[in-house]
């Protein structure tokens, strides 16, 4: 072994896997990084003097007698207001063509916030999208994922929330994206004139697939700074969160431990919980709400992905495509919003719990009268009129293009009420229906 410049340097490894190397070392942490021939690697596990090593590019050509420095630190990012409209990679390097920033370098991947200093939160977080700002409402410190099919327009979805959502700072994570999607995120915030407010980790189909494991720490390094040193609203969206789950499967089966359900690490719940935990309301006013992509193979929702997200999240948005109208909705049978209620009514106009409701119900019985009609029951008139009401609700609010504030909604839905039906069926308030009925 020989030192340089405090860092130290060993030539002897004594095992190599297709992701991993072990050697003898003394002195390390884990999570600290290490360049094994000029590849970069972190430390991974410890068991007495025998350290393994998880080189992220693969051990390919690497020779048992190969050069083994240890950097003394767990990966960092210069955290810092010139962050702010730029495209860094895993490990927080700039691929945009623009200077290295400067700022204060902190380690990524710390602890969540000691519940005792959250706060409630209380703050809504509008999107402009209908399907979820009516019937599923976000506040601000929360943490939900997006539950949708390989081919729905996630990534579409997820650049309509970071221009549209009222809030401070975006922070993107891009793990597994293509090109096309990268270069889409690029310039649909380059066109909107939205750069100034996001900040955005790329980890594309062509960079070695065990680098998205850094992909949310470096994201929530970032919104930690803008929320806790600038008390900003930070909105953070990670896409796709199946290929986080993927890297790390990769790395667990390459490391020989035995794995759990859906071939996935035994640590996937703590791993996906570390996460989402990071999302806080504090007292001073800054917050980081997470927004996540979760792809599901097959539509299957007891895939140990989406499974163990639900039970760390505050409930789940469903994206599927509406045969009647041919667009992509918020389907609200299956969204759910667990802190609505803190802000419906609240933060928002007084008719809007009840407005939600009804609409819900009456999308319901329209549900009911196309079962009805597709086994060849006659249908009343009331049937019919729930039928049209249900098409133009998915088209006019449900479907993920739609762009409208809180109040719009509301009055939209009144207006779909007062074309369909009488007051008595929708069964709202008197003195709402008295003050907002389109008459």
């Amino acid at each position: 072994m020989a030192t340089k410049a405090f860092q130290k340097i060993y030539t002897k490894i004594t095992q190599i896997t297709k992701a991993t190397c072990s050697l003898k070392a003394t002195g390390v942490g884990y999570d600290e990084l290490a360049s094994v021939d000029g590849k970069l690697a972190q430390v991974v596990k410890i068991i007495g003097d025998e350290v393994t090593l998880q080189v992220f590019s693969g051990t390919e050509g690497i020779r048992t007698n190969a050069e083994v420095v240890f950097m003394g630190k767990a990966p960092t990012l210069k955290v810092g207001d010139q962050l702010a409209g730029r495209f860094f990679n895993a490990y927080g390097d700039p691929i945009d063509g623009g200077p290295i920033p400067e700022g204060t370098e902190v380690e990524i991947g710390g602890p969540s916030v000691n519940p005792v200093r959250r706060k409630q939160p209380s703050e809504l977080i509008a999107t402009g999208i209908a399907g979820i700002d009516l019937n599923n409402t976000l506040v601000t410190g929360q943490k939900i994922p997006f539950f949708a099919d390989p081919d729905q327009p996630f990534n579409q979805v997820m650049a309509m929330v970071a221009l549209r959502a009222q809030s401070d700072k975006i922070i993107l994570g891009g793990m597994g994206m293509t090109n096309d999607d990268y270069l889409f995120f690029k310039n649909t915030f380059s066109n909107a004139g939205a750069l100034d407010r996001i900040v955005s980790f790329i980890n594309t189909t062509e960079d070695p697939s065990v680098e998205r494991i850094l992909i949310p720490d470096m994201a929530l390094c970032a919104a930690e700074y803008f929320a806790v040193q600038k008390n900003e609203k930070v909105l953070v969206l990670l896409t796709d969160m199946t290929n986080y789950a993927d890297a790390l499967a990769i790395v667990s089966n390459r490391m020989d431990q035995i794995p759990s359900k859906d071939s996935m690490p035994g640590s996937l719940y703590s791993d996906l919980a570390k996460i989402y935990e990071k999302a806080v309301q504090f007292p001073a006013g800054g917050s980081i709400t997470i927004i996540a992509v979760t792809t599901l193979s097959g539509g299957d929702i007891t895939h140990a992905v989406p499974d163990n997200t639900g039970y760390i999240t505050e409930g789940q948005l469903y994206l599927r495509r509406d045969s009647d109208v041919g667009k992509v909705i918020v389907d609200p049978f299956r969204s759910l919003s667990r802190l609505k209620q803190l802000v419906t009514g609240k933060k928002t106009r007084e008719d809007h719990p009840q407005v939600m409701n009804a609409a819900v119900r009456l999308y319901a019985d329209a549900a009911n009268a196309k079962t009805k009609m597709e086994n060849g029951f006659d249908l009343t008139d009331y049937d019919n009129r729930t039928l049209s009401f249900a098409k133009d609700y998915s088209e006019k609010l449900l479907a993920i293009d739609v762009n409208l504030d809180t109040t719009e909604m509301l009055d939209v839905a009144w207006g779909l009420f007062g074309e369909y039906f009488k007051p008595a069926e929708v069964n709202i308030k008197q003195e709402l229906v008295d003050k907002y009925w389109k008459k």
